[in-house]
């Protein structure tokens, strides 16, 4: 997989910035990636990014569009697909992470072939892996963990690498979700890695390396979401990560999805993480809590910071607004 650079990032038909949240991110944590915005007219997203037509981007210099849409399903719209056409006969290559394939799309497929392009769909494993053996290996690896899905884990985890680096530390971010594979430029999607052999792509993804090097891993779901407890368990096993930092969003009345499903207790959450990462790490333990405080007040930030640091005796910071100095500090 090569991932052209730099990036158009679309947006499509968006109806909110939540459903532009993958070109969000590229954008927030690899801006000098990203050249254009190419937007339809109705699209409610909006980044700080020129916008341009498809043609625009490709004679200004962009080399790939980025389908930044996450929508219900994962599918590619009808509506797209002469944007998309246009992209690839102006020579742009197309990455999408949805869960439906442009590779499953005939045009896009005898566009790509006619124009010598590529269709990049990042979700699907590019290689197959073996299952997990749970071997002990070389290097430090941390694994960011959550009470609930869509809490921070990656933008806590690239906080993380980002101040690491800042002191010479040697770290690498290690993305397992599509979002987070367009900014690292690799990566694994291990929801799309059949179950058996979940542990085993996190084990290729993070291999053995110098004593004082450390992975920081993307983590996905919630050990307490129905939905998604299976890849956040792959992911725990996988990792055999030495330190876990908990990512909390304290502004939810129920688990993301599930109205009526109530947020567990941040303590027990740790607790969990620590016993089931402990099968192949006996020396993992959660060294901090990430709490995204975006939906909070600053009066109502602090007073909740506090709180759960004094509830569990661990460094308590949004790594966004507070850096994650604090974060690092807890190593062991």
């Amino acid at each position: 997989m090569t991932l052209r650079r730099p990036y158009a990032l679309f947006l499509g038909d968006a109806r909110d910035r939540l459903a532009a949240k993958t070109a969000i991110g590229i954008w927030a944590w690899r801006r000098d990636w990203c050249l254009a915005q190419v937007r339809l007219g109705n699209c409610a997203a909006e980044l700080d990014l020129p916008s341009m037509t498809v043609e625009e981007a490709a004679a200004a210099g962009a080399r790939t569009l980025i389908v930044g849409v996450a929508n219900a399903g994962g599918t590619i719209s009808p509506a797209w697909l002469p944007t998309l056409r246009r992209a690839l006969a102006c020579g742009l290559d197309i990455a999408s992470g949805l869960h439906h394939r442009l590779t499953d799309q005939p045009a896009l497929v005898a566009d790509a072939q006619q124009f010598g392009r590529q269709l990049i769909d990042v979700r699907q494993p590019q290689q197959a892996f073996a299952v997990g053996t749970g071997a002990p290996r070389m290097g430090r690896r941390l694994l960011t963990v959550g009470t609930d899905c869509s809490v921070g884990k990656m933008y806590a985890a690239l906080a993380i690498e980002r101040e690491m680096r800042a002191r010479g530390l040697a770290a690498d971010f290690r993305a397992t979700g599509q979002t987070g594979i367009f900014i690292a430029g690799d990566g694994v999607c291990v929801d799309a890695v059949i179950a058996d052999f979940m542990s085993g792509a996190i084990e290729w993804l993070t291999p053995a390396n110098a004593a004082d090097h450390w992975d920081v891993i993307e983590g996905q779901g919630s050990l307490f979401h129905p939905s998604f407890a299976g890849v956040s368990l792959g992911l725990l096993h996988g990792a055999q990560a030495h330190a876990l930092v908990m990512c909390h969003e304290p502004t939810r009345d129920h688990m993301r999805g599930l109205p009526g499903w109530p947020l567990p207790d941040v303590g027990r959450c740790i607790a969990a993480n620590e016993e089931w990462a402990r099968l192949t790490n006996p020396a993992a333990r959660c060294i901090a809590v990430a709490v995204n405080t975006s939906g909070l007040s600053t009066g109502d930030r602090h007073r909740q910071l506090a709180g759960l640091e004094a509830a569990l005796g661990l460094p308590c910071v949004d790594p966004l607004i507070d850096g994650a100095a604090r974060i690092v500090d807890a190593l062991p």
